[in-house]
């Protein structure tokens, strides 16, 4: 039938309910988001029913086939939620959500959730037949200078207003977790009043709650953000996270970027090799933009020392293994060495 941006959506949904949704995202909140506008209007538009199958381990799918078949006690519509963490439903599930594409029962809401469906995904005989027959609302993560002005909006949102040096502090210590920021802000509307609130209110009324992780400590340094980087090697450090996954990360970058530069020294240009690589989404982009900032004779010192870093970060090998990492990170994030550090 169609795809439409998650935006688009509550407008989309008042001219009418489609038989089949389908969500698909990396970004938890707005997944949730997009869903729960499609139950409020399916239940608008008389499914009084609603029947939720998560698709899990051992998970049958004659139960799937028997929600769409089973009427509702009053002979109402049903709203089926299907919801697939992993987004890959199996050899069964496949045949079985292709089949039941092509014969979409006329009085049920069908709403798929899953996980961002990659380029492979996307391309499969159940997906493409899903998208055919229904909605598709692809589900994207907020890029990090959106997220302050995100922010103020949700506070608008419940009549209350915060400055934008407030906002860039929420925007700091909720970085990657938007779920958390939601619940927050939330928190806040019941804390403190309407209007304008001062920021020294905010900051006493909010945890941080802020979770990083590898990829986000990742975009960071393709970013060539030094000042970011090291404020998430800080909180990574901090929640006790293994070392051995971040050198794991810097490994996958550098020679990522290795790659990159070789091919365009031999006259590739650098959106081909990484297509060619079969790089995608914001870490394709950023990688774009890291090859013509990191010097390739960075780069190549980079490569040298991983090993030394791998080993660091296993035990072995002398030196403290999270200063040698941070100077890596930072050299990659645009940080030059500092004068008189030697390298590995």
């Amino acid at each position: 039938m169609s795809e439409i941006r998650a935006d688009d959506l509550a407008r989309a949904l008042a001219r009418g309910v489609a038989p089949l949704y389908v969500v698909h995202g990396d970004e938890p909140l707005f997944v949730i988001e997009a869903a729960d506008q499609v139950r409020i209007a399916a239940r608008a538009a008389g499914c009084s029913e609603r029947e939720t199958l998560v698709v899990e381990p051992g998970f049958k799918w004659d139960a799937f086939l028997a929600s769409q078949n089973n009427l509702g006690l009053f002979g109402g519509r049903t709203l089926v939620d299907l919801r697939m963490p992993t987004g890959k439903p199996g050899v069964e599930g496949a045949r079985v959500l292709e089949a039941f594409a092509q014969r979409l029962p006329p009085d049920n809401v069908t709403l798929v959730t899953m996980p961002r469906a990659d380029r492979a995904t996307q391309g499969s005989a159940w997906f493409s037949a899903l998208a055919a027959a229904g909605v598709v609302v692809p589900v994207y993560p907020l890029e990090r200078e959106a997220l302050p002005r995100w922010i103020a909006a949700r506070f608008e949102r419940q009549h209350q207003r915060v400055a934008r040096e407030t906002a860039e502090w929420l925007a700091q210590l909720f970085e990657g977790n938007l779920l958390a920021a939601h619940q927050e802000i939330e928190k806040l509307a019941l804390l403190l009043p309407h209007g304008t609130l001062a920021h020294d209110a905010v900051e006493a009324a909010v945890s941080d709650v802020a979770r990083y992780d590898v990829f986000a400590l990742s975009d960071a340094w393709l970013a060539g953000d030094p000042a970011r980087t090291l404020r998430v090697l800080m909180q990574l450090r901090a929640a006790g996270e293994p070392l051995t996954l971040a050198v794991w990360q810097l490994s996958e970058d550098v020679q990522a970027l290795a790659a990159l530069q070789a091919a365009r020294a031999a006259g590739t240009p650098v959106a081909s090799a990484v297509r060619a690589a079969r790089i995608w989404g914001r870490r394709a982009s950023a990688l774009e933009r890291s090859v013509p900032r990191v010097p390739a004779s960075d780069v190549a010192a980079l490569l040298r020392e991983l090993a030394t870093l791998d080993g660091l970060a296993k035990g072995i090998g002398r030196g403290d293994a999270w200063t040698a990492f941070t100077d890596a990170a930072l050299r990659l994030a645009g940080r030059p060495r500092a004068r008189g550090a030697r390298a590995a």
